[in-house]
């Protein structure tokens, strides 16, 4: 299943290769650059529809688990100082999405949202330290019943140029289910009260919506 952000690139990726392999049919010269072109083309084309792809997922709803909101690697577990929302020291759990990943953002937890930002920023490699407080980002907070409130950021990377989130303050969310979508490689960072056992360990590979990254 090909995921609705892709749409119009995928239309424009279409056109491209179309105009091209015209221009390689008529002007194209020998067959060794005529195949290189077709070949080219096709490996885009691929490229371009599995960057969008949005495959089912099996997904377990449990209120005390906060489950991974991206496909990807953890590349960051640490205790940091959280000063957007909560202003205290958090264990920060954070999610690296390469180009080959799938895209798709999901809820960790049910709850209310119960702060939505967009900040616009920079544009730094998804893995800087300062990636979480100067690119461009969202932060997210959904209090849930029991569990409390939980924070996560969409951060976008050297590559991505626009973060999508669908859900608005006070919209009550199901676990597991869409939230957004970063295009072409980023980041997503999980803020937790210290102490919080986690389920993870650095360099782990979790999938969006599976995953157990938390227990609370």
């Amino acid at each position: 299943m090909i995921h609705k952000e892709g749409t119009t690139t995928i239309a424009i990726t279409l056109i491209f290769i179309a105009i091209l392999n015209l221009i390689i049919y008529f002007f194209g010269g020998n067959e060794i650059i005529r195949i290189g072109g077709y070949s080219l083309s096709g490996i885009l084309l691929i490229i371009i529809l599995q960057f969008f792809r949005n495959p089912s997922r099996k997904i377990i709803q449990n209120e005390k688990n906060i489950l991974a909101p991206a496909d990807g690697k953890v590349v960051v577990i640490e205790e940091i100082f959280e000063n957007e929302y909560f202003h205290d020291k958090r264990l920060q759990v954070s999610v690296f999405m390469s180009p080959f990943n799938v895209h798709v953002n999901r809820y960790p937890m049910s709850g209310k949202i119960s702060y939505f930002k967009y900040h616009p920023g920079k544009y730094l490699v998804a893995w800087h330290p300062k990636s979480s407080t100067e690119n461009e980002r969202t932060t997210v907070v959904v209090k849930g019943e029991k569990s409390g409130e939980i924070l996560f950021r969409q951060i976008a990377g050297a590559l991505a140029r626009r973060i999508v989130f669908y859900g608005k303050e006070n919209e009550e969310v199901i676990q597991g289910s869409e939230c957004g979508f970063i295009k072409f490689g980023s980041r997503v960072d999980l803020f937790f009260p210290l102490g919080t056992k986690l389920n993870v360990k650095l360099n782990e590979v979790v999938r969006g919506g599976e995953s157990v990254v938390a227990l609370l």
